[in-house]
């Protein structure tokens, strides 16, 4: 084990990242770029060496890269910019979530600790399935989307890309979320929601800014 994982982005996010990552013993050392470097020199207990467009400068051709920025348009526009500078992406899957075999998982999803995704399911690029979250069978959770801590997929749920799945949230079986849609936090969705919108509440309705 010889490669490293060069990360964008050292929030509180970023630190999680590094967290599972290092416990997935897959790469040999974890280096953070951030915009508020030089001031900002260290995510946990990682370091910080540089501003994120320095990425592809410093990487080398063994490296991997990731991107730990929570909004999901800034980190979707990052993975692609990566991708076009022919940087190779990681996913980094905390050991101690549960997936089925029959998950596909795409690059530059994290998946936190204590999280499941069961059989069937297909999870995009950029996605982040949050701490405690579940997806049950045969979901499809399009690119860029969050799955909040302790937010829950019954089976056949399809969320699209963009939207956040809030903390504490359920959404019952076969229901279709749109595109860039907010669940607040603690809603219970039951009905299909068209993009945009953003639902809250028990069950879940939309609201609309006046």
């Amino acid at each position: 084990m010889n490669k490293r994982l060069l990360i964008v982005g050292a929030s509180g996010h970023g630190k999680v990242v590094g967290d599972c990552a290092r416990l997935t013993d897959a790469w040999s050392e974890l280096l953070y770029f951030d915009d508020r470097w030089p001031e900002l020199l260290a995510c946990g207990p990682w370091q910080v060496v540089g501003l994120a467009e320095t990425i592809n400068k410093n990487a080398l051709q063994e490296d991997q890269t990731f991107v730990a920025i929570g909004n999901s348009a800034k980190r979707i526009a990052w993975l692609n910019k990566l991708q076009q500078g022919g940087l190779n992406l990681a996913t980094v899957i905390h050991p101690s979530s549960i997936l089925s075999e029959e998950v596909s998982i795409g690059a530059g999803t994290l998946v936190v600790a204590g999280a499941v995704i069961n059989i069937g399911c297909l999870i995009g690029e950029g996605c982040i399935v949050n701490t405690g979250a579940t997806i049950d069978h045969d979901c499809i959770v399009a690119d860029g989307v969050h799955i909040c801590p302790g937010a829950h997929l019954a089976g056949n749920v399809h969320v699209g890309s963009g939207s956040w799945i809030g903390i504490g949230s359920t959404v019952v079986q076969g229901v279709r979320i749109g595109v860039n849609v907010t669940v607040g936090a603690g809603a219970v969705v039951l009905d299909h929601v068209a993009d945009g919108l953003t639902v809250v509440g028990v069950p879940a309705k939309p609201i609309f800014e006046s």
